[in-house]
């Protein structure tokens, strides 16, 4: 396979530091937002993000294959899911070459994994790594959480380049989701229909605490990002002078928020096109006080960018290409595209039909745009709602911008 071309990354800013950033326009319809609002730069669409991936990833032009020249880096996509049952697709430019006629080993010399993470693992490190992300391993199809490889595949299988590995996730409703944070999930009495997402005109409290600054001739926000807890660094590397198994296992109820579980979540994984089974269940939640920004943020802020990430990790040489969809190398069951057209058809599993990531980028951007009016009549009205260029918007845009950072700092 010929080398991916790789692009330089020289005028973009990494997510780092306990710091997320994202790309704003100016937009003369915002003006008590200083006349910004977010925006995507191109390539459009669901893709693997420049900001959101470790040094030394190089990508090509479409940013969906990915390689490195160094040890274990990630990249996460630029589109998240918080509930329901969503699906993307993973495969293999460069990895684990079957074993030629005549030799007993495979060349392994470059590795792929792929899984999901939260936004609190770590970029420096393979899918699997933390308590933050779920990976699978392409040496014998083994699945990894917390650096500890299990067994999954059956004996004897391997991914190699070529194979396409499809990515399943369920999670439950945001509402029980919130139940479950809240220590008022109860087994008993919430209905099994919570499990899944409903459109209801109820929606969560998105709080977005970001300044705008200028990086090498591109416009950020600056976002403060989500840290990892105590409680999960513990879970990961327990103290050898605790006693054997004194920490609770997670579970819907612990009494720990960072170490409570959501029903019914789950993670499967499919091989060009088989269902080779479910990898994990009961995946740790990730909404406040679960996740918590680093210190200096408010408590319980929930900025809209919790939740389970699509993420790749390379290893010397290994490269992968993603598929967001609508059409997917192989689909999983019930779903039908036919040039982009989707048709859903009801498996009768819990859950629905997995969707493309696709669609829930559309999803995404729209909600982008509904909490940037939110934001922007927020500031309208502690800005003495009056109109642009009135005393009182002049007068209350100064105090404003000291009070919630909107002033843009210079970093050329």
């Amino acid at each position: 396979m010929a080398p991916l071309p790789a692009l330089t990354n020289d005028a973009s800013v990494a997510n780092k530091r306990n710091f997320r950033y994202s790309h704003y326009i100016g937009d003369p319809l915002f003006p008590s937002m200083l006349y910004y609002r977010q925006t995507e730069l191109e390539p459009y669409g669901p893709k693997l993000t420049y900001e959101d991936a470790a040094s030394h990833i190089f990508f090509d032009s479409t940013c969906r294959q990915v390689t490195t020249d160094k040890g274990f880096r990630m990249a996460r996509a630029n589109v998240g899911v918080r509930e329901g049952r969503w699906y993307w697709e993973c495969k293999v430019k460069q990895g684990i070459r079957k074993a030629k006629d005549g030799d007993s080993k495979s060349q392994t010399s470059n590795h792929v994994r792929m899984g999901w993470a939260r936004r609190e693992a770590s970029l420096e490190a393979p899918v699997g790594y933390d308590a933050y992300s779920y990976g699978i391993r392409d040496v014998t199809g083994e699945k990894v959480w917390m650096s500890r490889p299990k067994d999954f595949f059956p004996p004897g299988e391997t991914i190699h380049e070529g194979d396409v590995i499809g990515l399943e996730i369920q999670l439950p409703s945001e509402r029980l989701h919130r139940r479950v944070m809240a220590g008022t999930y109860n087994p008993a009495v919430d209905p099994h229909e919570e499990l899944q997402p409903k459109r209801t005109a109820s929606a969560a409290n998105i709080v977005r605490e970001r300044p705008a600054i200028r990086h090498k001739a591109n416009n950020y926000f600056e976002n403060i990002d989500y840290s990892s807890t105590k409680e999960l660094e513990d879970l990961m590397n327990p103290s050898p002078l605790g006693p054997s198994g004194a920490m609770e296992a997670p579970n819907p109820l612990h009494a720990s928020p960072s170490l409570r579980t959501l029903p019914k979540s789950s993670i499967r994984l499919y091989k060009n096109g088989k269902l080779m089974g479910t990898a994990f269940e009961d995946l740790l939640g990730f909404l406040p006080p679960a996740s918590k920004q680093q210190q200096g943020a408010r408590d319980g802020l929930d900025d809209g960018s919790l939740g389970y990430y699509p993420a790749v990790s390379v290893f010397r040489g290994g490269a992968a290409e993603v598929n967001f969809g609508p059409d997917f190398w192989y689909p999983p069951p019930g779903y039908k595209s036919t040039n982009g057209n989707m048709e859903m058809v009801s498996n009768g599993e819990t859950g629905g039909v997995a969707r493309p990531l696709s669609e829930r980028f559309e999803e995404q951007i729209a909600e982008d745009v509904v909490w940037d009016i939110v934001d922007e009549v927020d500031f309208w009205m502690q800005d003495g709602q009056g109109p642009p260029g009135s005393g009182g918007m002049a007068s209350g845009s100064a105090k404003a911008g000291l009070t919630h950072g909107r002033g843009i700092a210079q970093d050329d």
